[in-house]
């Protein structure tokens, strides 16, 4: 099992960091770590939903949001043969801002072998992605 995580501080609310993060298909639109997200369900964004989501370089990911804490955090999940990933993404309040820590956790049988094989590109995935939302965050933040 192997976890990769980032922190970020934020010059907005936690309530503007979890519009921007939770508004999941947009994602692209502030990280290239991301080319696209598609929800697979008709329901708003919470506990349950499906996505479907691309990334360059890396096959099509299947998640299912197993934890979903509005506005504080949510978890996604999958699965393929030998190797469950988990991404959390947690806001907490920082002074007069936010703090963001992004995870990425690989378990199961093969969750190692997959977690050193990925392990440049996650991290700097998940790098783009807590910057790509500090820079979305403190946009949106100074043209409100």
């Amino acid at each position: 099992m192997r976890t990769f995580s980032t922190q970020i501080d934020i010059a907005a609310s936690p309530e503007r960091v979890w519009a921007i993060m939770s508004d999941v298909e947009r994602w692209r639109e502030w990280t290239a770590s991301i080319s696209s997200i598609r929800r697979l369900d008709g329901r708003p964004f919470g506990q349950g939903s499906r996505v479907l989501i691309r990334q360059p370089r890396l096959p099509p990911n299947y998640s299912t949001v197993t934890e979903f804490e509005p506005p504080r955090s949510f978890t996604w999940v999958s699965r393929s043969p030998g190797v469950v990933a988990a991404a959390r993404h947690v806001i907490e309040p920082a002074g007069d801002g936010s703090r963001v820590t992004l995870s990425v956790h690989f378990g199961g049988m093969l969750g190692w072998f997959v977690a050193r094989l990925v392990k440049g590109l996650t991290e700097r995935y998940i790098r783009m992605e807590a910057e790509g939302l500090k820079r979305s965050s403190e946009t949106q933040n100074s043209e409100c």
